[in-house]
């Protein structure tokens, strides 16, 4: 059964295997080199005392982790994420991506974020449908504004609501405060 929790140092290596792949043979990612697992400790520390970062686990076993990051780093985007998700590509299919955004949806909510976007890959159809069957929307496209393997690439970005933005909304409060 797969279980979601708060991503820890300790899985810093297996999180770097499973984007590896990603950085060297895709262009899913816009990173030219795979980050080290000291890369990753880092980013998980990081992450955590403001935003949800979580690991999908299976019998011990990681498949995928997801993340929230300041879509922007001014005042007035406080109530705005960017959201990424990760799943092992040999183990996709199994529900672990979606399990994912559904506890990271669960954590922002609680964090009194609104608004999620997530910047994909133009060409990246999967990612795309995923979340639009999660509720996201297309808002923008930027034709060829990346530049990996050779080619230029467009970044498509959508949203998600999670709650109303009208009027005045309660503070953004850290992950680590919850």
């Amino acid at each position: 059964m797969i279980e979601i929790r708060v991503a820890t140092r300790a899985d810093a290596s297996a999180l770097a295997a499973i984007y590896a792949p990603y950085v060297k043979e895709t262009t899913i990612t816009f990173d030219y080199d795979v980050p080290s697992e000291a890369d990753f400790v880092q980013k998980i520390e990081e992450t955590v005392t403001a935003y949800p970062y979580f690991v999908a686990e299976d019998d011990g076993v990681i498949l995928g982790y997801a993340y929230a990051h300041a879509y922007k780093e001014r005042a007035a985007y406080d109530w705005a994420v960017e959201v990424s998700v990760y799943v092992d590509r040999d183990k996709r299919g199994n529900g672990a991506g979606k399990l994912l955004y559904q506890a990271l949806e669960d954590a922002l909510r609680k964090q009194n974020i609104a608004i999620l976007t997530a910047c994909i890959t133009g060409g990246n159809q999967g990612s795309i449908h995923f979340h639009e069957k999660l509720g996201y929307q297309k808002v923008a496209q930027f034709p060829k504004i990346g530049y990996k393997f050779e080619k230029w690439l467009d970044v498509i970005w959508l949203e998600k609501f999670l709650t109303e933005v009208e009027g005045d909304l309660p503070p953004f409060i850290p992950f680590s405060k919850l």
